[in-house]
Order: C-alpha cells, then structure tokens, then sequence
C-alpha cells in the first residue's frame, strides 16, 4: 500500500473527480483500485491529497505532450524511460518502455535502455541524449562540455530546454514514486542483511580469521 492515504470518489474535487471518471470509470479507485493500462492507479489517488498538487502534476502531462514541443517525441521517450530506470522506479520505468514502442522504438531499442553505451541499436543524437539523461539524473546536472556540444550539433535551445525540463521532471516523478511507495514501486527494500545459516556463525569465522598466524602456519 502507499505509504500516504488516499483521496476516494467522495472527497474529490469536481475538477479531480473528472479524471477519475477517465481512469476508472464509475468505480471508487481507493475501494476498487486498477487502471486499462494494469497500474494500481494510486498516484493518482495520493496525488489528490493536495489538489493543487495534482492539478500541477497533470498540468506537467500536459505540457510534454503538447502539439507545441519542439522536442522529437522519440527523445523525449528515451529521456523519460533512461530517467526512470536510472533512478530505479519500476513505475517510471515500465510506463515508458511502453512509450517508447509508441513512438516508434522497436523491441531491442527497448531493452537496450539498461545497457545502452553497448547497445548498437541508437543513432548518435539518440546516444548523446542518452549519454545527457545519465548526466543529469546520476550526476545531478554535471554534463560534459562534449556531451552538451553533441546536443547542441542537432538541437534548437529551445529543444533542448524542453528535453531537459522533461527529464528532470520524470527524474522526480520516479523519485517521489519511490519514496511514497507508489503504483509498482511499492515494494520492500532488497538490499537488506541476509542472515547467516547459524547464530554468530560469521562472528566465529571471522574470529577465526583474524586469529590465523601470518602466512596461514599453525
């Protein structure tokens, strides 16, 4: 479950409760969760706990799919799903893979997100946008001068002021998707200790270890 509460068909907003009629029919999402798309549809749900909150977000859908971006839907997409994967939102990441067959990316371009500095299958502009993705989300906004020069060779400033806008919003929609435990990110941390077969089994061999004489003689 998410880890806020969530907003049911009761207490939406008119202008909120419109969207849920779209997504979910005449159905309460919060008793009766599910979307066409198979998502929970719980960002939604959380979102709504701040109405202006949500309508921004919407708003921000809105914007990146609007007839007037300049930017190349395909770029956009790989900017959007290396952002999600990169910052390891299951949500994010899932959504756009779908996405991106929307646009135009066959399967292997796909699949090759995860590992695309090896993958064959992008031209050079689309690997400099994938190289500008890792940039920003894994490096937080530290791009190389070669990396912007190999973007600014293809794209209008104005393009590449709307990739950037729309990456880092999907940065953060993958961030807060994790942190609230939303939609297919809510899921347990997998980096936990794993314990050992027997109690103080590790402490006893590495006592052991440590007791050894140099050069392993007895």
């Amino acid at each position: 479950m998410p880890r806020l509460k969530q907003v049911p068909r009761s207490e939406a907003p008119a202008d909120i409760l419109k969207i849920y009629d779209m997504l979910f029919g005449d159905r309460d999402p919060v008793a009766e969760p599910g979307t066409e798309t198979g998502t929970p549809g719980n960002w939604w749900t959380v979102f709504a706990i701040v109405p202006d909150v949500f309508r921004h977000a919407v708003a921000g859908f809105q914007l990146y799919r609007s007839s007037k971006r300049k930017i190349d839907p395909k770029l956009r997409e790989l900017g959007q799903t290396r952002a999600g994967y990169l910052r390891g939102s299951q949500f994010v990441f899932s959504q756009h893979c779908k996405a991106m067959r929307s646009v135009g990316f066959d399967d292997a371009c796909v699949e090759a997100i995860p590992g695309w500095e090896t993958a064959d299958c992008f031209g050079p502009l689309e690997r400099a946008v994938l190289a500008y993705t890792d940039a920003l989300v894994l490096g937080g906004g530290r791009v190389s001068d070669a990396t912007f020069a190999r973007l600014k060779a293809s794209l209008s400033d104005e393009e590449i002021l709307e990739l950037t806008y729309i990456t880092c919003t999907y940065d953060l929609h993958a961030t807060m998707a994790r942190a609230l435990r939303l939609e297919y990110d809510d899921v347990d941390e997998r980096i936990v200790e794993i314990p050992s077969p027997g109690a103080g089994a590790s402490v006893d061999v590495m006592r052991g270890v440590d007791d050894a004489p140099e050069g392993g003689q007895g």
